[in-house]
């Protein structure tokens, strides 16, 4: 296959890393702009509940947010939306899935396995931890991308960017930079009338 067999180009949105998410956005976005075909994004939570969402029980996609957090959707036995997507540590989550219905919960996406442990004791046999191998998130993203197009609705290239639930921390200035600051610090309030 070459570029110019492409018809459309899919990319996941997010949420994820900061970095990852501007590469691999602005590749497709080059992508298809260079060889202008539309572009459809979805969001990276999505592709993972996608395999299940006919399984006709609520459903949590798990994505790994770092500091021990992950991102979280949270979607009815009939595919809505509950809440929007937010980051939470574990009980958070748990605290909030014990609180509703009390039916099953499918759990699925790759920020699962660090929380499997707590998941089975805090939801017991109501928890239904699901493992996807990580060929199942492309799979998706062709599969919502074909819909979307078949429905002629692409998304508009100059508009498309990354689900960030969470900007990415900034560290503190280099050290030159911070003995930079100081100094200019310093000389503003030696100067009369500063």
């Amino acid at each position: 296959m070459t570029p110019k067999d492409l018809s459309a180009v899919a990319v996941a949105l997010g949420p994820g890393g900061f970095s990852a998410l501007r590469t691999g956005l602005s590749a497709a976005k080059g992508l298809a702009m260079a060889l202008r075909i539309p572009i459809v994004g979805i969001g990276s939570l999505e592709l993972e509940a996608h395999p299940y969402r006919d399984a006709g029980t609520r459903i949590c996609a798990l994505l790994e947010a770092g500091r021990g957090e992950a991102a979280s959707m949270l979607l009815s036995a009939d595919g809505e939306r509950l809440r929007d997507d937010k980051i939470t540590g574990p009980d958070e989550l748990l605290e909030e899935l014990e609180g509703q219905d009390g039916g099953p919960v499918i759990l699925c996406g790759e920020g699962l396995p660090p929380w499997s442990e707590d998941i089975k004791a805090g939801l017991g046999t109501r928890a239904l931890l699901c493992h996807a191998p990580p060929s199942a998130r492309s799979a998706s993203l062709a599969a919502l991308a074909h819909l979307r197009l078949d429905s002629g609705d692409p998304d508009d290239l100059d508009s498309l960017q990354p689900n960030y639930l969470r900007m990415p921390s900034i560290g503190t200035p280099k050290r030159r930079d911070r003995q930079r600051q100081v100094s200019t610090r310093r000389r503003e309030r030696s100067r009369p009338g500063v």
